[in-house]
């Protein structure tokens, strides 16, 4: 019984809210076709102007845009409402007017009565004007502003997609906050084109209030002395009065409701909350303030001028921006009183604990990149850099450090420096008021901009001013602000010298982990068989050489079986690329069943094989080694325009001398043995470089 009662009342709430629209169309149907008593007239004119300021208040109210993203379809529905209630106001004005100004109610007479003052041509005039800077100002301007809204939303949209898959790639957003942030895309195009169909109602609902208010005028004329037998004068004061008041209760609303329109459309995309920011911007510098104060005090000295007014005025403008100097002041003692003193020095003797640890991972900005490091003043540097980690971490497979960030002031203010152990390894300039506009290789324009080049992967790129992103997303840019041109830097640089990161301590604890699943091959293998200090060697030779050590069970399988016979690194590392072949190849061609490589001829080939003769490092002819390098680096160029991977297989005994070769030369080229393709891939060979 209770659960029929429950789906009873579930069935009469899905029908309530089903039915709330459709009987709102009724509704609106009802006034535009029945007679309304003037009672209802003044109840339906009053929660109209009621309505017209809620939806003011909520657009100033709102952070952005998308907040109301409803706007557009309560934009149509309070148009066609004020539409009805014209409709409904004509009809009684038309019927019953010879009764008097009140019949059609105590609100359109008394808007009527206010407006014209006694004075029929003077309220005609004031309310021509004001549609006027409805139809011709406020209403043609929104139009304008969304429609062109709507067309560079359209046109970014391909842009912001790139944006959002390279921060994903980059490890700065994981994969549910790149869904959220490609559903605000598209939500936001939606909004706009919305937005450029519904400011088109207000448009034509401000041509229909002039029309109607002619025919209410001339059809109060024409009816009143025709049908009632009225006086001509008598007429044309009373349908005036009827006219004007109907006019301005119907156009009082649909002003607000374009000046709505006209804010929606006139914001910026980001969170802002528009008072806090016009006060700010406009009242904010006591400069600005000080400024106007003096040349109204200039124009107050000026014989024949409005001296009082203007005096008056330069006064109070003084007053405000001795007002806002001294709150500024205060702020800043506040903020220098925060500060902790600090400690003075004491007189001891120096110790151990004065030698400060080496960063394994170091970042160092120069003095205004600061607030992007702190959250306080909205910097999101920090969540970035743990994006980016996190990533790494999963892709590597051991747990990357944090990363120490410190201000540097012997570093140019715009400038920052990554170090590993201790050393630099990468620097650049970044500009925290531009965005970085990155031209990946296809683009269909130009913007302005300063011309620089992506410190991550040597891009060619522009620091352009943030009000140009959206056009130079049409174009084909990827734009990306400067905490993720720092944060990408930073990735790319960990991930080439992660071998750096990996020690005695972080291996110790991989085994840790791994000994809770599998721990008789750890315990069989570290230290009765291989020596803890061997296997951070070949774990590093493999992060060297790009190869994740996630599958850490894999790896000590392999070495399981070939401990016993040898326990030279460089053996141990080609043995357990054997076993981890699919993976390799995996990581390099993805998917595909064909894998395109760059060969040596034989020639070269049996070169190098005697250059090497016994020893593991070949010498090789400073000609032929410049010669080798040039073709491998063309070779690499053309399959990197062509979107294919980039490897070179030789023999097996040549891998990893040319692999160490190539890393510093050509860094983008993966060096396999023949041995280590997998019997499920096709090889496809597209070059083959020798001696000449």
């Amino acid at each position: 019984m209770v659960g029929e009662v429950s789906v009873a009342g579930s069935f009469a709430e899905e029908l309530r809210r089903g039915a709330a629209v459709p009987f709102a169309v009724l509704a609106l149907l009802a006034m535009v076709v029945l007679p309304l008593p003037p009672f209802a007239l003044d109840v339906l004119f009053t929660f109209n102007i009621a309505l017209s300021l809620m939806i003011v208040v909520a657009v100033f109210s709102i952070r952005r845009p998308l907040e109301f993203a409803t706007f557009p379809s309560v934009l149509l529905v309070a148009t066609v409402f004020r539409l009805a209630l014209n409709v409904a106001s004509t009809r009684v004005v038309l019927m019953n007017g010879h009764a008097g100004s009140g019949a059609a109610g105590k609100v359109i007479e008394s808007f009527g009565h206010f407006v014209i003052g006694g004075n029929f041509a003077v309220g005609i005039v004031v309310f021509v004007i004001l549609t006027i800077i409805n139809f011709v100002v406020i209403t043609k301007g929104a139009g304008r502003i969304s429609e062109v809204s709507a067309r560079f939303t359209l046109d970014a949209m391909p842009g912001k997609q790139m944006a959002i898959d390279a921060d994903l790639n980059a490890g700065v957003i994981d994969q549910n906050e790149a869904k959220a942030r490609r559903a605000e895309v598209r939500a936001e195009a939606d909004f706009y084109g919305a937005m450029d169909g519904a400011s088109k109602f207000v448009r034509g609902d401000a041509t229909a209030a002039m029309l109607i208010l002619l025919v209410n005028l001339l059809g109060g004329v024409l009816i009143g002395p025709m049908m009632h037998g009225m006086a001509f004068g008598d007429a044309a004061r009373i349908y005036t009065v009827l006219t004007i008041g109907d006019g301005l209760v119907a156009q009082i609303p649909a002003l607000l409701l374009s000046m709505a329109v006209a804010v929606i459309v006139t914001r910026m995309s980001r969170e802002q909350d528009i008072g806090a920011e016009v006060s700010r911007q406009l009242v904010g510098d006591p400069r600005l303030v000080a400024v106007a104060a003096l040349v109204l005090g200039l124009l107050g000295l000026v014989p024949g001028m409005p001296n009082l007014v203007f005096l008056g005025m330069a006064v109070a403008a003084g007053l405000l921006a001795r007002r806002l100097h001294d709150a500024r002041n205060r702020e800043s003692q506040s903020a220098l009183r925060a500060v902790p003193p600090r400690s003075r020095t004491e007189s001891r003797e120096l110790s151990w604990d004065d030698l400060p640890p080496v960063d394994l991972i170091g970042l160092e900005v120069g003095y205004r990149l600061v607030p992007l490091v702190d959250a306080e003043q909205g910097g999101d540097l920090m969540p970035r850099i743990r994006g980016v980690r996190l990533k790494l971490t999963q892709d590597l497979g051991f747990l990357v450090p944090a990363v120490h960030i410190r201000d540097n002031l012997e570093l140019p203010p715009n400038a920052y420096r990554i170090s590993l152990n201790g050393v630099p390894v990468g620097e650049a300039t970044v500009h925290p008021e531009r965005e970085m506009a990155i031209d990946p290789g296809r683009v269909y324009g130009s913007v302005e901009g300063i011309a620089t080049r992506d410190p991550a992967f040597g891009m060619q790129a522009l620091w352009i001013d943030t009000s140009q992103r959206e056009r130079a997303q049409s174009l084909g840019y990827t734009v990306v602000d400067a905490g993720t041109v720092i944060a990408t830097h930073l990735g790319q640089l960990v991930a080439r010298n992660a071998h750096e990161l990996l020690g005695h301590e972080e291996v110790q604890t991989l085994l840790n982990a791994l000994a809770k699943s599998a721990p008789k091959l750890v315990e069989d293998l570290v230290p009765k068989s291989l020596p803890l200090g061997v296997l951070v060697k070949v774990l590093q030779a493999l992060l060297v050489e790009r190869v994740p050590i996630r599958n850490l069970r894999t790896i000590l399988e392999s070495l399981a079986e070939i401990a016993p016979r040898t326990q030279d690194p460089t053996a141990l590392a080609a043995h357990v690329r054997l076993a981890l072949s699919r993976q390799i190849v995996q990581d390099i061609a993805g998917l595909s069943q064909e894998l395109p490589v760059v060969t040596l001829d034989a020639a070269l080939e049996q070169t190098l094989t005697t250059a090497l003769g016994s020893g593991t490092t070949a010498v090789i002819e400073p000609g032929l080694a410049e010669r080798m390098q040039s073709r491998l680096a063309e070779a690499a160029e053309r399959l990197e325009l062509a979107g294919d991977p980039v490897a070179l297989l030789v023999t097996p005994a040549l891998r990893p001398t040319l692999a160490r070769f190539l890393r510093a030369t050509v860094p983008q080229m993966h060096v396999l043995a023949w041995n280590e393709i997998p019997d499920n891939r096709r090889v496809r060979l597209v070059a083959t470089v020798g001696q000449q």
